[in-house]
C-alpha cells in the first residue's frame, strides 16, 4: 500500500499512462544506441522510492544491474513523449514513469530475464518489438 506522499508524487504519471494506450503506440517504439560505459547510477534508490512495494524496488534492481542494455531499449508506452526521455533507462531515473506504469516495468523484467538468458542487445530489442510494439 502507498503512503499519501507517494500515491500523489505517482498520481501525474498514472494520468499520462491512461492517456496513452498502447494501441495507439504500436510501431512507435525506436531504440536508441546505448551510451559507451552507461550504469545505472541514476536509477532511483530504495530510499527514493520509500513507500512503494517490495516488487517496484526489485525491478529498480533489475534496471540498475541492466543498465548498459536498458539504454538502448526504447519504451512503448509513451515515455517517449516526455522531454527527458532517452531510453527505457530514463524510464527509472527522476521524473520517469516506472514506478507506476506497468509497461514500463514490464518491458525491464523482459529485459532482465533476457539478459540473464544471454541474448544480445538485437535479440531483446526483437522481443520487446513483438510483445510492446
Amino acid at each position: 500500500m502507498l503512503d499519501r506522499r507517494s500515491f500523489l508524487r505517482a498520481l501525474p504519471l498514472g494520468a499520462l499512462v491512461g492517456a496513452v494506450t498502447p494501441h495507439d503506440l504500436r510501431g512507435m517504439i525506436t531504440h536508441p544506441e546505448p551510451r559507451p560505459d552507461i550504469d545505472g547510477r541514476g536509477v532511483l534508490t530504495a530510499e527514493q522510492l520509500d513507500g512503494f512495494p517490495a516488487e517496484v524496488h526489485e525491478i529498480y534492481d533489475m534496471v540498475r544491474e541492466v543498465a548498459h542494455v536498458a539504454d538502448g531499449i526504447g519504451c512503448g508506452c509513451g515515455c517517449a513523449a516526455m522531454p527527458h526521455y532517452r531510453s527505457l533507462l530514463t524510464c527509472y531515473h527522476e521524473g520517469g514513469m516506472a514506478m507506476g506504469c506497468a509497461i514500463c516495468q514490464g518491458e525491464a523484467r523482459l529485459v532482465y530475464r533476457r539478459v540473464q538468458e544471454g541474448q544480445t542487445l538485437d535479440q531483446i530489442r526483437r522481443a520487446i518489438d513483438a510483445r510492446y510494439g
